[in-house]
């Protein structure tokens, strides 16, 4: 029982990370059927913004509480000046939307080498986040592992209570549901976009802060995270937020019990496999938006 407890508290943890990682991507893929490739350079941006800070803020842990809401800001303008100058003249080309931001990733990549250079380097983590917690039959808990835990179920939480009580979630939701009917009705859909990247932006700032906690930052760490945060949205349900939470949490498991009786190339491959079956079953994802159009 200890064993099976502490697999599934990993694959919970594991889930957390692809939750939080994918959780701004279920919003702008969502909304704007745009192919973001540059989103991972986005959570690199919000976890170099936490080294950065931490290179004038001495504590550990007040530099982390100041850099949860300094990379959401950071990267949120990120992707809005990247919809401004770019993905505004795409919407219409979504194959050209992830030629256009891929090559804005390597962009980025290359300024981060310019900048940080290209060694990785790291964070410091709070003292309180370094130690483990200790549950009855041995079970340990590390605590980096629950903040992250918990820091993804508050971003969700807090997502879900704007999308369905604030009246910009609902210009958001009429035009997930109908671009054209929700322009006609009064709704600027332009600004709802640059809300909405900016929001989906932000949470993957807030995912590379919670990075940091869990290794080194580089210029090519998001390269290594984009592509799971694609497979979360698509099994998910494009544009389906409960579908993202499930399904990240579901592939969390499914890894950490393929680690535990495999090794970690083997789990990669159980995952994938088990992704491509279930996309043959159902390939319009786990949930799907109902709309009102006859096409």
């Amino acid at each position: 029982m200890t064993v099976l407890f502490g697999q599934l508290f990993t694959g919970i943890s594991i889930g957390a990370v692809l939750l939080l990682i994918a959780l701004g991507l279920a919003l702008t893929f969502g909304q704007m059927n745009v192919i973001n490739m540059a989103h991972g350079e986005f959570i690199m941006a919000g976890a170099y913004t936490t080294y950065v800070l931490q290179q004038s803020i001495t504590g550990a842990g007040l530099s982390l509480a100041v850099a949860l809401p300094v990379a959401f800001v950071v990267a949120g303008a990120m992707g809005v000046l990247l919809e401004v100058l770019l993905i505004r003249r795409l919407y219409a080309r979504p194959l050209d939307t992830l030629l256009v931001t891929w090559g804005v990733s390597l962009i980025l990549q290359q300024l981060a080498r310019d900048i940080f250079g290209s060694p990785n380097v790291q964070t410091r983590a709070p003292e309180l986040l370094t130690g483990n917690v200790a549950l009855p039959g041995g079970l340990t808990i590390a605590n980096n592992r629950l903040f992250i835990l918990a820091l993804a179920l508050a971003a969700v939480s807090a997502l879900t209570l704007a999308l369905r009580l604030t009246p910009l979630g609902r210009r958001i939701r009429a035009v997930v549901q109908n671009r054209d009917l929700a322009a006609v009705s009064g709704v600027a859909t332009s600004r709802v976009d640059r809300t909405t990247f900016f929001l989906g932006s932000g949470l993957a700032g807030l995912a590379g802060v919670a990075l940091t906690l869990l290794g080194p930052i580089g210029p090519t760490m998001g390269t290594n995270l984009i592509i799971d945060a694609f497979l979360v949205v698509v099994v998910g349900g494009i544009g389906q937020l409960k579908g993202s939470v499930i399904v990240a949490f579901a592939l969390g498991v499914l890894q950490a019990t393929g680690e535990y009786l495999t090794t970690l190339s083997v789990a990669k491959v159980i995952v994938f496999v088990a992704i491509v079956a279930f996309l043959q079953w159902r390939p319009q994802g786990l949930f799907t938006l109902r709309t009102r159009s006859l096409a």
